[in-house]
């Protein structure tokens, strides 16, 4: 019986960016992988020039994800139908179909639909501060969380379909080693590390700082160009240079690996790192 992988993340590129390795290592393995994308990344800023021939930003950016889709062997990708809700303080935040705009407990009953109709083995997600602190991903994390732990519970929005438990959830995390070193070759490279990212409003000190526990270290090597060409899909938001600059030599200095916290079935005082999100 095939196995089954399913994502629940916020915006195009999430699946690329983040853990593009990991969905790309189970595809290759034959898996079947599955993203759920709450937005169509309607705030990202983006280039005139990535413009050329669509409507607006979510065509194009919806555009690029399902290209990277295939670079990395998705099987499907399913959108929630929300609209993404920027970094705070942006207007985006007010508009009534912002993502987080709507309750968790609706938008868990959007996710669960996916759980109970895909009926995966592993279930991925954020960790609970959303990698970097975006709103919509706290926001689908603790969706995701919701509708995983109620998967399974007849009376959570029945109208979704029957009963299902996964067999685990994960939360991707960022490696603190490449958070670490990466904050103190920056200001080498003329970078501050409290201003990274395109708009600069990702501070990599203060999230080095954010400690949680690997229990699943995945070496992703082995399909590291899937990865990158996926990576590159997502031109609109910097793809291109996701494998370039500090980043991309803090990468190649560690190793090319993806890091996850077990968030479900719970962890024993006496659990030892695993090498395989199915060894549970």
């Amino acid at each position: 019986m095939t196995k089954t992988v399913l994502a629940v993340l916020a915006h195009p590129d999430d699946e690329s960016f983040g853990l593009g390795g990991t969905l790309a290592l189970y595809a290759s393995r034959g898996y079947d992988t599955y993203y759920v994308c709450a937005t169509r990344g309607e705030a990202g800023t983006v280039d005139e020039i990535h413009m050329k021939g669509f409507k607006d930003t979510a065509e194009m950016r919806t555009e690029e994800l399902m290209r990277a889709a295939k670079e990395l062997g998705l099987k499907q990708v399913f959108f929630l139908g929300y609209r993404d809700s920027g970094m705070p303080g942006m207007d985006a935040n007010q508009h009534p179909d912002a993502q987080i705009n709507h309750s968790v407990d609706e938008v868990a009953g959007r996710v669960v639909k996916y759980i109970r109709d895909l009926k995966p083995d592993v279930v991925l997600t954020f960790d609970p501060i959303g990698g970097y602190k975006h709103p919509d991903h706290i926001h689908i994390h603790k969706a995701t969380v919701l509708a995983f732990e109620n998967a399974d519970v007849p009376s959570f929005h029945p109208e979704t379909g029957a009963p299902f438990k996964p067999s685990a959830l994960y939360f991707h995390v960022f490696p603190k080693g490449l958070l670490k070193l990466a904050t103190r070759l920056m200001p080498l490279f003329g970078k501050d590390p409290t201003k990274f990212g395109r708009n600069g409003d990702i501070n990599m000190k203060e999230l080095a700082e954010v400690d949680f526990p690997v229990h699943v270290r995945l070496n992703v090597s082995s399909v590291v160009d899937a990865k990158r060409k996926a990576s590159e899909c997502h031109a609109s938001q910097g793809g291109m240079q996701m494998r370039r600059g500090v980043m991309g030599l803090v990468t190649r200095l560690l190793g090319e690996r993806e890091e996850y916290m077990r968030a479900y079935p719970p962890v024993s005082a006496s659990f030892k790192r695993k090498a395989d999100l199915f060894d549970i």
